[in-house]
């Protein structure tokens, strides 16, 4: 079930590798450094600084907080993740997802909200928020008027919407 191997390094640099193997329900918090795999169900909150590689038989239901997480099986909740999520072929990810980089295979099943990129600072966000306070971000409102000979409170149809949008110009 619990398997650590650490690598042959000459130094204090040798970095520890953990299996949690299949068959094995687990529920609660955990924290981990280094590198984990999950082959198993898991339950709960997971956080770690390292890289989280989760099997193709794993289930995650929760939260997970690491700094990698290269995944090939199932998780149902939030992930951040500090420097990347990487989803292969088998995965599937029922969540949000936060993180700088987002990488996904063709054949992996995502559903969710993603934030990707990297986080401005505090005051480059705040600069940013102010310059757009009521300012709209384009001022062709011309174009997303209802058609002539139509009044009152209709809605614009989603096409309508598109068009105007696509067609028009962008501000530089």
């Amino acid at each position: 079930m619990w398997e650590t191997k650490k690598q042959k390094s000459t130094g204090d640099n040798a970095e520890s590798f953990t299996v949690l193997g299949k068959d094995v329900t687990f529920k609660g918090i955990v924290h981990f450094k280094g590198t984990v795999q999950l082959d198993s169900c898991f339950e709960g909150e997971v956080h770690a600084k390292g890289v989280l590689v989760v099997g193709e038989n794993a289930v995650i239901r929760g939260t997970v907080s690491v700094g990698t997480l290269i995944s090939s099986g199932k998780i149902q909740g939030t992930v951040t993740a500090s420097n990347k999520v990487q989803l292969l072929k088998s995965a599937v990810q029922i969540g949000d997802v936060h993180t700088p980089v987002f990488l996904m295979e063709e054949g992996a099943y995502f559903r969710g909200f993603t934030e990707m990129g990297p986080h401005p600072s505090v005051n480059e966000s705040s600069q940013t928020i102010d310059a757009l306070t009521g300012q709209a971000l384009w001022d062709d409102t011309q174009s997303l008027r209802l058609p002539e000979g139509e009044s009152g409170n209709k809605q614009l149809s989603y096409d309508q919407v598109q068009d105007a949008l696509i067609n028009r110009s962008v501000p530089h």
